[in-house]
């Protein structure tokens, strides 16, 4: 089985689960566009994996061990969707792309980018450096700080160390 498409079951009966008690069949198809009874066989696929319960008619619900995944891929999801916002992604965007990227990034990676986003979370008040990166976003002009905070522009700001400019950045 795809890692992606289980992930995809999992939340959505966990979602369900949480809304209507148990995850019924037809919502599962509906919500992931597909016939009830791909539905159904891929509900015996992860019943015989030992993450949920599925009954004909009743729909399933999560074991100790799906609802374990359960919580881990909304922490990822979680973790994603607020680093995008950090980065000035707006919170819609942010939300859609973090249900792509939390299937694919390894976890040496999401480990280090939760423990970014919890740092950037104890800060008193956003860092000037997350200012200035939004200000580069909006210019294309990066900005040099020293440590007391006074920052300036730099003159060198065609350097694109990930190839030129588009046309609409060089304007």
């Amino acid at each position: 089985m795809r890692r992606k498409r289980v992930e995809e079951y999992i939340e959505i009966i966990h979602d369900l689960e949480l809304q209507e008690g148990r995850a019924a069949t037809g919502r599962i198809a509906t919500e992931m566009g597909v016939k009830p009874s791909s539905a159904t066989e891929m509900l015996q696929k992860l019943q015989n994996e030992g993450l949920l319960q599925y009954e004909s008619y009743a729909g399933a619900t999560l074991t100790d061990s799906g609802r374990r995944l359960a919580l881990e891929l909304e922490g990822k999801h979680r973790a994603i969707a607020d680093f995008l916002e950090i980065i000035g992604v707006d919170r819609g965007s942010a939300e859609r792309d973090a249900c792509q990227m939390e299937h694919h990034v390894g976890k040496e990676t999401m480990e280090r980018l939760k423990k970014f986003v919890q740092f950037v979370g104890l800060s008193s008040s956003q860092p000037i450096w997350i200012e200035n990166f939004k200000r580069y976003c909006q210019t294309g002009q990066p900005e040099e700080c020293d440590l007391s905070g006074r920052c300036t522009c730099r003159s060198d700001a065609d350097k694109e160390p990930y190839g030129p400019k588009s046309e609409s950045a060089r304007e």
